[in-house]
């Protein structure tokens, strides 16, 4: 008898440890070692924000027995956290709080989480049972995360490498973990843009706006935010991205400059410089008009030369977009102040001496006596 009671003692102590090694998730097998009966299908990442609510769109399939789970009658059906007996109905929780909102009958599993708490992130797995089936989800758990902040919103497109005139739709959509309590959505762009909630193809929600804009060369730089409201027990939990444009254009204002400015000496060094707003940057290109025909001088920003002539100068700035042309600079030389005072000095000796003529013919016309008295002597 004693050795008896020793061997019931040494198999009770191992059954209560293969029940513990099955049944409370120590083992990395859930399912003890059994072939699923049925398995649940749920989106791999769930993110829940804490003091908000969370639907879990959820669906069942099964590898036999499906038939005794359509004709048991009644179902009963729990989410039941890997940290009580997975295999006990009465260990999860099917309330307010953890509550299957669909039809079991038609394989709906889908759940509302509410209130979310930190202490709510672990794995859960769904317990069914009828008058002829009791099976559980063993090998497939829903896990999700809480998250004390909610996930930023996301903008889209990608708003960079953009051009001038053209036509594009900006999206800021957010995560949205209860359909029925969707976050508000505003941005700096219009007001009026139309909120929308859409299901995505693993069952979750989005809730987005939208805003088409035709962009221009005003819109480089400009920074779009938007921010995402969350309604929460005891208020709202906030969220922003922030994006900025990055617009290509043709140039503009386009000008040309000359230093120094004013007559120059002929000889002396000139510098021109041109100048664009544009992006990408230009390539610029100098021109000079000749008599006939313009004439290509020089490319790159700036010019220096030794003037040597008149002339007009101009620069065109250009990019894949398209080119602007500044205006024209006149370029003149200042006449020498030794060839004026020169050509001064010759004409004011020239004039002097003509009207020394003059007067010197003057006064010979003046003294000739005249004809009549010569004849009268």
């Amino acid at each position: 008898m004693k050795v008896y009671h020793t061997l019931s003692e040494n198999m009770l102590t191992v059954n209560m440890l293969l029940s513990v090694f099955f049944l409370s998730g120590v083992s990395a097998d859930r399912c003890g070692g059994f072939t699923p009966t049925f398995f649940s299908t749920t989106p791999k990442s769930i993110v829940a924000l804490s003091g908000s609510c969370l639907q879990v769109p959820c669906s069942f399939t099964f590898t036999k027995a499906e038939s005794d789970f359509d004709s048991g009658g009644q179902n009963f059906a729990a989410w039941i956290p890997s940290s009580r007996s997975i295999f006990y109905i009465s260990q999860g929780f099917n309330n307010d709080q953890i509550n299957i909102t669909r039809n079991i009958k038609q394989r709906n599993c889908t759940t509302v989480f509410s209130d979310i708490k930190s202490t709510q992130e672990t794995e859960y797995f769904l317990r069914i049972e009828n008058s002829k089936f009791k099976a559980t989800a063993c090998s497939t758990p829903l896990q999700f995360t809480v998250q004390d902040y909610p996930e930023k919103p996301r903008i889209e497109p990608d708003l960079k490498d953009l051009k001038e005139h053209q036509s594009v739709t900006v999206t800021c959509s957010a995560f949205t973990p209860c359909p029925h309590s969707p976050p508000e959505l505003t941005w700096n762009l219009q007001q009026d843009s139309l909120r929308q909630t859409e299901k995505n193809t693993d069952g979750t929600f989005t809730t987005k706006i939208q805003e088409n804009i035709t962009l221009s060369d005003t819109h480089d730089g400009y920074n779009i935010r938007c921010s995402a409201r969350y309604p929460v027990i005891g208020g709202n939990k906030t969220a922003e991205t922030e994006v900025t444009l990055s617009v290509s254009y043709a140039p503009r204002n386009t000008s040309a400059s000359i230093s120094p400015s004013g007559l120059v000496s002929a000889g002396s060094w000139v510098e021109l410089n041109c100048s664009s707003r544009t992006k990408p940057p230009p390539r610029f290109t100098w021109f000079k008009n000749s008599e006939h025909r313009e004439v290509k001088i020089s490319v790159g920003k700036v010019y220096n030369f030794s003037v040597t002539e008149n002339g007009e100068y101009y620069c065109v700035a250009s990019n894949n977009l398209g080119n602007q042309t500044s205006s024209v600079i006149l370029l003149n030389i200042e006449v020498s102040r030794v060839f004026i005072y020169f050509t001064m000095t010759i004409v004011g000796l020239v004039m002097l001496c003509g009207s020394v003529i003059i007067f010197e013919c003057w006064l010979r016309f003046c003294k000739k006596p005249p004809e009549d008295t010569k004849e009268a002597e």
